[in-house]
Parts: structure tokens; sequence; C-alpha cells
């Protein structure tokens, strides 16, 4: 790790083996110059490929990003396309229009898709506001079509609060996800209907994954450090 001269006082330091600097708060892994298993690992995924899996590997992760970013084509705008519109192994969707306009960010997007059984991909890098999709050479077409389908889904539900069929404070979107106690409970105060937000496809009957907990702040959560013990912990630091 590189950093300016200012900074070489503060670099991580180590209790068994004297690295970092002068004024070192510590270390930031077990071992103190990284995982020693990156390199073999790499090296064992290169000779069991082998020349022509690698060219293989390399060609299935180009053609899969272009197949997403031609079906999401229309509907959401992609940064960084070569002179032939194409991308690489990945591409990088721009959301920054849909906040200018109705309030709704990448946030709301990558939260929604939870509700859709789909862990977002890249949020906000290497540009804020974008969701950057590196579908590799691993992933079948289904499980491509999968996350698209469920991108252009969501792309309907910003159209209705573009179109103020929907609150821009209260829709599937700012409200998501939405766990099983809340679908299942008494209370329901929004606009919409229960099962458009548990079920936004007919395939999620089938297979869904539910989330257990509702939306959290990221960002307190990443500034403010909260430890919560359960009763059976607590009473045990208590006597100790």
């Amino acid at each position: 790790i590189g950093v300016v001269k200012r900074l070489a006082p503060f670099m991580a330091g180590h209790p068994v083996v004297k690295t970092g600097g002068e004024k070192a708060m510590g270390p930031v892994a077990a071992a103190p110059w990284g995982s020693a298993s990156i390199l073999p690992i790499s090296w064992m995924y290169i000779q069991m490929m082998g020349t022509r899996g690698l060219e293989r590997a390399t060609e299935l992760a180009i053609l899969n990003a272009n197949y997403m970013k031609k079906r999401l084509e229309g509907e959401f705008e992609v940064l960084f396309t070569g002179t032939n519109g194409t991308v690489a192994h990945e591409f990088i969707i721009d959301l920054r229009p849909f906040k200018d306009a109705v309030g709704i960010d990448a946030v709301d997007i990558a939260k929604r898709l939870i509700d859709y059984s789909l862990h977002a991909p890249t949020m906000s890098w290497p540009v804020a506001g974008t969701l950057m999709c590196e579908p590799t050479e691993s992933e079948s077409k289904a499980e491509l079509d999968r996350f698209c389908d469920a991108m252009l889904k969501i792309r309907e539900e910003i159209r209705e609060v573009e179109q103020g069929k929907v609150p821009k404070d209260n829709n599937v979107l700012k409200n998501a996800p939405h766990t099983m106690e809340e679908i299942m409970g008494d209370k329901w105060d929004h606009p919409y209907p229960r099962e458009q937000a548990a079920y936004p496809l007919p395939n999620l009957r089938a297979k869904k994954f539910w989330p257990t907990i509702k939306r959290i702040d990221d960002v307190y959560g990443d500034k403010n450090l909260v430890i919560t013990l359960s009763q059976a912990a607590s009473k045990q630091a208590q006597s100790q």
C-alpha cells in the first residue's frame, strides 16, 4: 500500500511483527502484510482453466455483460460505452436522473432488489449514484434474465412515481424492502397493495427470499458503532 508522506506515520501496525508508522493505530488484518492465499488462489485458477479456458471465460463474461446491457437499453442509461455502443465485462447503470426527477436514488433501487430476491450489484462505485453490473462468465442466461426482469419491473415502478400515480415519499421503492412481518401485519398504510410489495413478479411466488429487517440508515451505521447484546449475554457480562 502506498500513501503520501504525511500519512506514512499512520500506516497500520502489528502486535507481533514490527510494521507501520510510529503513530499506527493497530492492525487492520490478522496477517501483517495481507493474505498469503491471494497468489496461490489466482495461480490455481489459471492452471485449472488453461489457455482456452481463460479465453472462453473472457468471451462469456463480455457476452453476458453486453446481453444485459442490451436488454436494459432504452430504460436505463449506461455510462462509458465503446464506439459501437458495447461494453467490456461490466457496465455501469446511471441512476442519478431518477434522483433528480423524483427523488428515487441508488439506495432505493438496491433495497427494492431485495424484494425481488436479488442482492444489489456494486453501488456508487466508481461513480456515485450508479450500479455497476458484472455478471462474469459463471451466471446462466436464466439468472441474467432474472436480474434484467427485476430491473425492468423496477423501472415501471419508478415510472409510476414520475407520473404521479404514487407519492414520492410513500412507494414500493422508498419503503423497500418489505418483510414478511410487515406484509402479514394488520397495519398497512401504503398506497399500493401488499401483493405488489411482496410479489412484483410471478416467479417470486414459487421461490422468494424474505428479508428479516427493514431498511437501516447505512451512513449512520458506518459512523456510529452500536453493540447490542442479547438478554442472556447481558446477564452473563454483568455477573462477571
